[in-house]
This record gives C-alpha cells, structure tokens and sequence, in this order.
C-alpha cells in the first residue's frame, strides 16, 4: 500500500517527515536506517520549500518485487521524481504500517520526542561503533608494536648476522695472511739454513724481502772487511738497535709494533719510515738489518714475522762462520797431515785426494807412505769414520802413531793390531778402517795386511788384475781384541798396485762390490806404458770412469804403487 503526503508548507513537511519515520519504523527498519533515510527526506524536503509549490511524498512499504525495502520518492505536483532513496526491512520485525499522523500538537511534539530516541539509539550505536573502532584500533596499535618489535628484532639479528659475517671473513682473512706469514717464514729459514756461505746469506735476504715485505733492505755487519774502509753513515735507530738489541722503528708517527721501539723519524731518510732489527747471535750482536716499508707502514703481525726472520738469519750467519772457521782449520790440517810422496828408487808413487762435494768437505780418509829402518817401504790407505774436524783429529793420531809403531820394524798385519789397541783403548766413539801394504827392496812379494778396509788391487806385469780380498781384519777401533794377520802375493817388476777408500767404489745405487770391479777393469784398461812413465796422469786417467758424476758423498783418495821393470 503507498502512502502520499503532500506538501506546501513546513508545516506539511514536519508532519511528511514524521509520517515517513513511523512507517519506517512500522516497516521494520533499523533505527541506523530510519534515520538515515529520514535526514536525506529532511533535506530534500527543504530545498523543495524554498522552491515553493506543492509536492508530493510517496512511500511504498512493500512491493511485490522489493518487498524487503521500503521505498520513499519526492515529485513536484505536475512533474516527474526529482528524489528517491530506499531502506532495507529487517526480516520478521515491525507491524503492520499506516503511516497517520494525526493533525495536531502533541502528535507533533510526541514526534519531536520520538526523533530524539532515534537520535539517542544512533548514538548508542554511534557509541558502540566508536568503541569497538578504538578497540580494533588498540589492537591494531599492538599489533602493529609487535611487527615494528618484530622488524626490530629481524634487523637487530640481521646486524648481528652481518656482523658475525664481516667478523668471520676478517677471522678466515687474518687466518689466511698467518698461513701466508708462516709459509713465507718456513721457506725463507728453509733458504737460510740450507747455504753454509755467509756472503751468500747475506745476498739472499733483500732476494727474500723485498717487494712483498720491504722496499728496500740494508743489511749492516760489524766484522766484515767493509767495516775497516770507509763506510756511509747508518741511521741512529740503526746504532741504537745496535747498542741495545732491541728493533727500533724510526719515523713521525708511533708505529704500534709489538716489541719495538718507536725513535723520532732519521735524518737520513725524514720522509720514510725505518724498521732496524739488530741480527742477534748467542754471543752478540753481529748486525743490523735495517728495512724501508712496501707501503706506509708495516702491519703489527708482520713486524713480529721479520723479527722472527732476522733472529733466524742470525742465527743462519753464525751457523756459516762457525762452519767456515771449522773447516779453515781443517783443511789447514789435512794439507798439513797430506804431506808428499817420497822418492824411492825403483819406485813410483802417485796419490789423489777429493773431499767429498757435500758437508765440510773434511773427513778422515788419508794416505801416507815412507820408509822402515830396514829400507822397507811402508804405504797405507785409511778412513776415520765421520766427516768435519774431530774426524780429522783423529786421522792425525792415526798417522802419527802408525809412524811411531813403524820405527820398530814391525809388519803391516802387526802395526794395524797396534793401532786397533790403541784406538779402542781411547773410547772415542770412532772407528776406522785401513790398509797396509809393505815393499822390501829386491824382494818380488807383497806383504800387506786390512781392517775393515775394501781389498787392494794389483795389476801385475802381464797385464792380469788381482783383488787382493783374502780376510781382513775387523774395524780399528771396536770393542773387540784382534790379531790382525799379513798376506803376501808375487809382486813382479812392472806390476801396480792401488790403495784406496770406499768413497772411489761405492756409491747410494751401486754395490761395492760393482764399484771394485770397475775400479779392476779401470786399473787394466792404463797402457803399461803409461803407468811406467807418467802415474800421476794414469792416477788422473784412473780416477775419470769411476767419478763420473760430478758429486760424491764420501772422500775419495788413492795411493797407486809402480814397481819398476829393470829389464
């Protein structure tokens, strides 16, 4: 059913309005709607009076097809809709509508009161809207305090993780620097320690430094010839490393290097930094190493690294005197103990001796030859055990004892068991080995006698070799009492026999036996000629196939015997 009020003046209007809101509210509409849709009619309704004329208010309740709302259209008398709106029915509420309003006061005034309830449960609703904003807006507060507490903990821990990483890689790049550092300082020792030369030593360090660890590198020792000439002058951070063994680093700023100290920049060089690290032994100060930086300045680990180096070369440089000066004296010992052959007549001698081409170069092995009282020609061929200068101390002794012993007259088996007494009586630790073969004048026999040593070889006249192996005796020397025995074989005019160590046959790869045959097959490939005419250069030609390589680890000696042919 429709329902029309017409209007015409506020009056009209007031009651139109009223009518509207009972039959929303009969209709069933929610109190939110009700007044929504009444307020719109309200404003309608005012600028329609202003117009003036006469207009109409229609309100369907319920159609058949919209049934659930409630339809409110404003027209003109003689014109068409200017203004509708529509509110929904709440399903099964309200009664049935009449929309009268009756014409009178206290209808109008019980209107005015009844639009105020509306107003009061708008508000109410108002009210709780408000409230539940508040509460979706604190709760959106908290939640968003959390995420912002979230986002605060994902980017402190995202800091600590970048952190932890940047840590990490600083950890595995001083890790790696420390391996290159200790690479580095194993493979320079290494170079240092292995040259027993100390101008060499001396050359490799700048080799070694620079550019990776110096720009440049002065290396300054006290007690070279250097010294005594004119020299330039040496920085004060030099000298004072000098005085008090200790690094000193000279330059306009601290250098914060562990254990060393900082001086005021050198006059020599204002404009560079220097690192003067004395070259400490165990006895003194040798010299100063004195470094210029490859950058700026030098890092604190590789300051402690190039202390560590130069303690090292100190060290290295005392090794290589030490060892220079032990083998002065050796050496000027055994050209003193390796005196000349004697001239015999009916006779020739010819002897050779190389030091082995590794280690000192001084060993035990010897020869000698002279004469008995008896005219006798005693020569011998011996090896101390053990290399360098208490090796060749003990060579001594042995030659001057053999010497003594000879005066008696005594035979090659007979002096070897002295000199094993008197060996074993000292109880030095050493051993040695020796072979004695005696020449009586018109007599065609050898006598000779071994300890321990490889077997003489004898080339007769006919041009036959002979290895001489019958038993030798034990090693001079060992805790062992012995008699060692002589052995005698022909010895025709024209025949040679050769006296040597193991150091000419025996080699790491070769067996000695191998190295003897050869040394037998050498002997009998020398033209007799040549052994009658010239035993030196039959020595030299004999010694060629056996040495062939150019390195031996042992000494190597000797001693070739030429008996003259009268015919």
């Amino acid at each position: 059913m429709n329902h029309t009020w017409y209007v015409r003046t506020v009056t009209d209007a007031a009651r139109a309005r009223i009518a509207t809101a009972r039959l929303a509210a009969e209709c069933g509409v929610s109190p939110v709607e009700r007044t929504r849709l009444v307020v719109a009619l309200t404003a309608q309704l005012r600028q329609s009076l202003t117009k003036g004329g006469t207009w109409i208010v229609t309100a369907r309740p319920g159609e058949p097809s919209r049934a659930d709302r409630l339809t409110v259209e404003l027209r003109p008398a003689d014109g068409r809709t200017v203004w509708h709106a529509s509110a929904a029915r709440v399903p099964g509420t309200g009664t049935a509508p009449t929309g009268h309003v009756p014409d009178d006061t206290a209808t109008l005034a019980e209107a005015l009161f009844s639009a105020d309830e509306d107003a009061g449960i708008l508000l109410d609703k108002l009210d709780e809207q408000h409230a539940l904003v508040t509460f979706h807006r604190e709760e959106l507060h908290q939640t968003n305090q959390g995420v912002v507490a979230l986002h605060a903990e994902l980017d402190a821990a995202g800091e600590r993780q970048r952190e932890l990483f940047a840590a990490e890689q600083k950890a595995r790049q001083e890790a790696e620097s420390a391996r290159g550092r200790l690479t580095f300082l194993a493979d320079a020792s290494a170079a240092l320690t292995a040259s027993l030369d100390p101008d060499a030593i001396v050359r490799l360090l700048p080799d070694l430094l620079v550019p990776r660890y110096a720009r440049t590198v002065d290396v300054w020792l006290f007690d070279t010839p250097d010294v005594m000439r004119r020299t330039p002058p040496r920085p004060a951070a030099a000298v004072v490393a000098a005085r008090r063994g200790r690094p000193q680093y000279a330059a306009d700023h601290p250098g914060g290097l562990p254990g060393v100290d900082d001086r005021p920049p050198s006059a020599l060089a204002p404009d560079r930094p220097l690192l003067c690290i004395p070259l400490l032994t165990h006895r003194a100060t040798q010299g100063v190493l004195t470094l210029t930086p490859p950058d700026e300045r030098w890092d604190p680990d590789d300051a402690v690294m190039l202390i560590e180096l130069t303690r090292r070369a100190g060290i290295a440089l005392e090794n290589a005197r030490r060892y220079e000066h032990n083998r002065d004296i050796a050496e000027t010992l055994q050209r003193a103990l390796l005196t000349e052959l004697p001239v015999i007549p009916g006779m020739d001698l010819a002897a050779r001796y190389l030091p082995a081409t590794s280690g000192m170069n001084i060993g035990g092995d010897w020869y000698d030859a002279f004469r008995q009282p008896d005219g006798s020609l005693i020569t011998v061929v011996g090896d101390v055990t053990g290399h360098g200068l208490h090796a060749a101390v003990m060579m001594s002794q042995l030659r001057t004892a053999l010497r003594a012993y000879a005066v008696e007259g005594a035979s090659p088996g007979a002096l070897l068991t002295r000199l094993h007494q008197f060996l074993h009586h000292l109880r030095l630790d050493l051993y040695a080995t020796a072979v004695i073969a005696r020449f009586q004048p018109g007599v065609p026999e050898l006598t000779w006698a071994a300890a321990g040593h490889p077997p003489p070889v004898l080339r007769t006249s006919d041009g036959q070799v002979h290895t001489l192996d019958a038993r030798p005796g034990a090693m001079l020397g060992i805790p062992l009492d012995q008699e060692i025995a002589d052995h005698t074989a022909p010895l025709p005019p024209g025949s040679t026999l050769a006296l040597y160590t193991d150091g000419l046959v025996e080699r790491r790869a070769q067996n000695i036996d191998l190295g003897i045959e050869r040394l037998a097959h050498a002997l009998s490939a020398v033209p007799p000629a040549d052994l009658a005419g010239d035993l030196d250069a039959s020595a030299d030609r004999l010694l060629h196939p056996l040495l062939d390589d150019s390195e031996h680890d042992d000494d190597v000696c000797l001693l070739l015997c030429h008996v003259h042919d009268q015919r």
